[in-house]
């Protein structure tokens, strides 16, 4: 909820300012003015398809933009289309708005990319529903494309101009993180820059493996890559065990990740001589130079790189179509969020049909952006939606007020164009006060507005608001809950793994399954994260199981440390310990769904595992402690 102080990304800015009213300034100068007719009309559909496919990419490769650019764009245009069965009255368009809305609420439990498709889906499908030209559908979703294409033309002209491969940035991201968490001054900074490396690891494992998944004219550079992640396992493992420890390392071995970091992202090569072994000193600080020296090798050597990378295990066409039915029709969030959206949208269908504006879309527009389907925090973003809305309707109505029939009202346009990818990075509630004068004007451009319009646009905005947070939040008895049952059985299960194959498993298997392992973490905070910013209660009970997630952190931070001191020669722990602390940890879910008596036993163990076993009865404790049952007779 808070607004960030991101750095102006000018290049964005830019290109925002340029692409998004570009066509509407095309129809204007070929019109002679700003004047109602179908030229303006087919600006400003261009100027739709413009806004779409400007907003659509994200930081990353070209080919992931892309990817989003088309996405978007032709879901957007199959919006278009879709709208022109939802006009009128009756209840055949509140069928047809039901209908689109639960095919995008499945369709964006694919990914990133379908969600953001499926928002311009129920986008231009509330847009076309109401907002009626002279002109044929083709002609709309003509000029539809011709805006998308121009704009997406900006996007390749701005990858031209900068340098730098997103792919080989993200992993030389993973060696700052790790240079970050060995200059960690102290135990706070030291779980900070934990999180953050992780982070990075996941990023650059999914850009790498995505784009060796999809490309194969890359497929050499990207397997060197993989390489490089791969090869520092080793470094990654031993830098969390000498920050947990709060064992110093060498300044020649932060030095060198630099280095390493420096060496992948081009900005100078690598120097000629790796840091020498380490035979004397803490096994941290030993396993650190090694993990160094590793790393070394392979940056240092394309051969080595390439043999290094992993590979992948071939999925077939069977596989990926159950797992694409076990995220879409056969889960159950899956579900209730369709019925929540097709709810949602049919009773904005009505208000739609039953308000006297002059522009009834708005309250559509209004839960289709609020409600937009990737599962976040509904309640903040419709308060934030609506401040944010309320905001810039003033905005956009006094600009219009003020420069009525005027064409510097596309330089008006330009200007909150070009504060849009600021304010994304900053707030959403910020981004919306840009947005909306940039969608006032391009669709009012020639009405006059006056009070009671602006008056019809508040109205709308806050009814749609309303919506959303009646019918799809309070209505719902799951969102006022904090389950976090399934993410946190889902990080036991990774747990469990990650000790299973730390103890017993081959170095690949604790690579992959230390991965998993973190990646569930993360996944756990994520869900954590967005019912923090849900109001109390529901926030109060997600803030209770905080402590759970860093016990949890601190249990795998521990077996990592673990695994450094065996293979750093201490002593090999016995497997009937393992199978002990494995029981313990998967105990963990059911402590969480049970509401039985307290279990003080402590679990036994000794050398490398009596860390890890302090950490599994504190979270434990923490779990029994926040357990259903046991908040009720607290």
């Amino acid at each position: 909820m808070r607004t960030g102080r991101p750095a102006v990304p000018w290049r964005d800015v830019v290109r925002f300012a340029v692409a998004i009213p570009a066509p509407l300034a095309v129809a204007v100068a070929v019109e002679g003015g700003i004047e109602p007719g179908a030229t303006l009309s087919a600006g400003t559909f261009g100027t739709m398809g413009a806004l779409v496919a400007t907003l659509a990419p994200q930081a990353g490769p070209l080919r992931e933009k892309l990817r989003r650019i088309v996405t978007a764009t032709a879901f957007g245009a199959l919006g278009l289309l879709a709208g022109g069965f939802a006009t009128g009255g009756g209840w055949a368009p509140v069928a047809v708005i039901a209908v689109i809305s639960v095919v995008a609420a499945q369709i964006s439990r694919i990914s990133a990319t379908m969600s953001l498709g499926s928002l311009q889906l129920l986008i231009y499908t509330a847009l076309s529903s109401g907002f009626l030209t002279s002109l044929s559908w083709q002609t709309e979703v003509a000029f539809f494309l011709l805006g998308a294409a121009w704009a997406t033309l900006t996007t390749l002209v701005q990858t031209r101009t900068e340098a730098g491969d997103p792919d080989r940035a993200a992993v030389a991201a993973v060696f700052t993180r790790v240079a970050l968490l060995l200059e960690a001054a102290d135990a706070a900074q030291a779980e900070t820059a934990r999180r953050e490396l992780t982070t990075a690891l996941n990023d650059a494992y999914d850009r790498v493996i995505r784009s060796r998944s999809h490309h194969a004219g890359r497929v050499r550079e990207l397997s060197e890559l993989a390489g490089v992640l791969n090869s520092a396992a080793p470094l990654v493992e031993a830098s969390v065990a000498a920050a947990r420890a709060r064992v110093p390392v060498d300044d020649a071995d932060v030095a060198a990740v630099h280095d390493l970091a420096a060496a992948l992202t081009g900005e100078r090569e690598l120097p000629g001589e790796r840091p020498p072994p380490l035979e004397e000193g803490h096994h941290t600080r030993r396993a650190v130079r090694h993990g160094v020296r590793l790393v070394w090798n392979v940056v240092g050597d394309p051969e080595e790189r390439a043999g290094a990378a992993a590979v992948r295990p071939a999925t077939g066409p069977g596989d990926r179509l159950r797992d694409l039915v076990d995220r879409t029709l056969a889960s159950a969030d899956s579900r209730a969020f369709a019925v929540r959206l097709a709810l949602c949208m049919s009773v904005a269908e009505v208000a739609r049909q039953l308000l006297p504006s002059a522009r009834p879309y708005w309250v559509l527009l209004t839960v289709a952006i609020v409600l937009k389907p990737d599962f976040g925090s509904v309640f903040g973003r419709a308060v934030q939606r609506g401040a944010g809305t309320l905001l810039g309707v003033l905005l956009g109505s006094a600009l219009l007020a003020g420069l009525s029939g005027s064409p510097w009202l596309l330089v008006a346009m330009a200007v909150s164009a070009g504060v849009l990818p600021w304010a994304r990075a900053a707030n959403f509630g910020l981004f919306s006060v840009f947005q909306t004068p940039v969608i006032i004007l391009m669709l009012d451009l020639t009405l006059t507005h006056n009070a009671g319009l602006v008056r019809e646009r508040l109205v709308d905005t806050l009814i749609g608001c309303a919506i959303v947070l009646v019918v799809g939040y309070l209505l719902w008895p799951q969102t006022w809950r904090a389950p976090l049952d399934q993410a946190l059985h889902d990080a036991a299960v990774a747990l469990d793994g990650f000790v299973e194959a730390a103890f017993t498993g081959g170095p690949a298997d604790r690579r992959r399954a230390r991965r998993r392992n973190y990646r569930a973490l993360t996944e756990l905070q994520t869900q954590l994260q967005r019912r923090l910013a849900e109001p109390p209660p529901i926030s109060t009970r997600a803030a209770a199981w905080w402590p759970v997630i860093v016990a949890l952190e601190r249990t795998s931070d521990s077996v990592t440390e673990a695994v450094i001191a065996t293979r750093e020669g201490g002593p090999v722990p016995d497997l009937a310990q393992v199978a002990v602390l494995r029981r313990a940890i998967r105990q963990l879910e059911e402590d969480v769904r049970s509401s039985a008596a307290d279990d003080d036993a402590e679990i036994l163990a000794e050398g490398v595992l009596a860390p890890v076993a302090r950490e599994v009865d504190t979270a434990r404790r923490l779990v029994r402690e926040n357990a259903p049952g046991r908040r009720g007779r607290r």
